[in-house]
């Protein structure tokens, strides 16, 4: 199973539209994570069209139409391997041993919002995993997002994708 993960769109806010190589993962992939801060309804519902499935969240940056379609905490369980997405975890420091406490029934917890990429391991096993942004880089030097494989409850094959500057 295919995985794309991103977040901190802000669409159309931060670029007009997403990244063409991000739209060509996104339509080959078997599964798309977004992890909040859509801004504009008009790109869930594009990526909900092309995704052939879609797990989001909704973001700070949301409002109250994103919010009704979303929630804040999705879960779910792909090949096996048990996954929630939310927006924020607060921060850094501390993350890990945080996001296990709230998390224990999990083996991947993905998460935006800073927009720096993050990839690390809780006391515990829970993997954290932030795509960064792939229309807002900040003081990042790459704009990013992130894909992975899932088989047999295992994730593997993580990358972080850069994208080239606009």
């Amino acid at each position: 199973m295919q995985l794309v993960i991103t977040a901190d769109t802000h669409v159309p806010k931060r670029a007009r539209d997403l990244p063409p190589p991000l739209w060509a993962a996104i339509d080959a992939a078997d599964v798309v994570l977004h992890a909040g801060d859509w801004v504009d309804v008009s790109l869930l519902d594009a990526l909900a069209a092309r995704a052939r499935r879609l797990v989001a969240v909704h973001g700070n940056n949301d409002g109250p139409e994103l919010r009704a379609r979303l929630p804040e905490v999705a879960r779910v369980e792909l090949a096996g391997l048990r996954v929630a997405v939310v927006h924020e975890t607060g921060p850094k420091t501390r993350r890990e041993e945080r996001c296990a406490a709230r998390f224990p029934d999990c083996d991947l917890l993905v998460f935006g919002h800073s927009h720096i990429p993050w990839d690390s391991v809780a006391p515990g096993g829970l993997r954290l995993l932030n795509p960064g942004s792939p229309t807002d880089r900040r003081a990042q030097p790459y704009a990013t997002w992130l894909s992975a494989r899932v088989a047999a409850g295992r994730l593997d094959q993580v990358e972080l994708h850069r994208l080239p500057p606009r």
